[in-house]
């Protein structure tokens, strides 16, 4: 008899579909077909997901600002939603859905609700999601990434299980790599990513704060820097001026190889992000997305720091000047960068997706469950 299929629903963001991509790649180890339910956004990584069949669902967000309209059209979208997963998963007939935030999860999971078919939602931030707010009583189980998590009812607490955030098999397979910091005077590898808004910021503020740097300083960096494509040139033409090393695209496919290698990281602190510097154990310098809903990112960042994994600053707060003090500051102390990759790793959940697998499988009762002391093992 074949093991049942398992249905995620993940979308918009790869912050959301990476911990689902994982958590696929892991289940399909573990001999179970997965299919994904996503909207037209998510779709765009679809070549990449090891999906059996992916399934377009029409969906919308639900803004606090928006005119009654829009309003109506945003609950007419979703009922389509609705409707069209229960449909499909009348005929796909998984064993159980599995969402992971954002609105694209919001009409499988609820379809499955109705259905009866077993579900869970995982949280990647430390801030319970509007979607996965509106899940989370009707669901079986909620997986978490953090301890304690912002706006999850405390009367949810008996479906709670922590996992951490799951992470893709690149970052696994390079999470073995021990960091080893700068030489005093050697090269000084530098990594900026940060999405597309993100690299906006850092591709004006970068350039700024390199040229500020002691010319020893400058003259030791190799820079790795996602950018715009309308921003590629000028921050090349800014690069070359002061003779840095560099290297520039808009998308790294091998990402998780340059995290491996940098020295430092500066990032947003989308959840993904901060799950996979955990995982590696990288030091980094990280600007939360000042706008993101329920600022996630800055609850993210915060907790990193906290432990001493991270230097966490607010965009409003980050200058050419301040940043260019950080970057002497920590290229001059590699045994300061040492400490703050130790505490990152510290942080890390290598075994997120064992954790949210295992799950999954006892949700389908292919699996007992792990008794209270080992799910809450660090």
């Amino acid at each position: 008899m074949n093991a049942p299929s398992v249905m995620l629903a993940a979308g918009g963001t790869g912050g959301h579909l990476f911990p689902a991509l994982a958590l696929a790649q892991e289940l399909g180890r573990r001999g179970y077909a997965v299919d994904l339910m996503t909207d037209m956004r998510g779709d765009r990584y679809g070549s990449d997901f090891p999906a059996r069949d992916i399934y377009l669902v029409p969906s919308a967000t639900i803004g606090e600002r928006r005119s009654a309209l829009e309003t109506i059209r945003t609950a007419i979208t979703l009922a389509r939603g609705i409707h069209t997963a229960y449909r499909q998963l009348a005929s796909v007939k998984p064993g159980a859905v599995i969402g992971f935030g954002g609105y694209p999860s919001f009409p499988p999971v609820m379809a499955a609700w109705l259905r009866r078919i077993p579900t869970a939602i995982h949280e990647q931030n430390s801030v319970l999601g509007r979607a996965n707010r509106l899940l989370a009583k009707r669901v079986t189980a909620i997986a978490t990434s953090f301890p304690s998590v912002r706006y999850l009812d405390a009367s949810l607490e008996r479906k709670v299980r922590l996992t951490g955030n799951p992470v893709r098999d690149a970052v696994i397979d390079r999470s073995t790599r021990a960091y080893v910091p700068p030489e005093p005077a050697g090269e000084f590898r530098l990594l900026v990513f940060g999405g597309s808004q993100g690299a906006r910021f850092f591709s004006d503020l970068l350039p700024q704060a390199v040229a500020l740097l002691k010319p020893e300083t400058r003259s030791r960096l190799r820079i790795v820097q996602q950018c715009r494509e309308e921003d590629l040139g000028r921050v090349r033409q800014a690069y070359a001026a002061l003779e840095v090393d560099m290297e520039l695209a808009t998308f790294f496919r091998d990402l998780p190889e340059k995290m491996a290698a940098a020295h430092l990281v500066i990032a947003r602190a989308g959840a993904s992000s901060v799950a996979e510097l955990t995982v590696m154990g990288r030091p980094s310098i990280l600007v939360p997305l000042p706008h993101a809903v329920d600022n996630d990112q800055l609850r993210n960042a915060t907790q990193l720091a906290r432990n001493g994994g991270a230097s966490c600053i607010e965009q409003k707060d980050l200058t050419p000047e301040r940043l260019a003090s950080e970057i002497e500051r920590l290229a001059a102390n590699p045994d300061e960068l040492a400490r703050m990759a130790a505490a990152a790793k510290s942080q890390g959940r290598a075994d997120a997706v064992i954790r949210l697998a295992d799950l999954v499988e006892e949700l389908m009762g292919a699996r007992q469950p792990r008794p209270p002391m080992e799910q809450d093992r660090n």
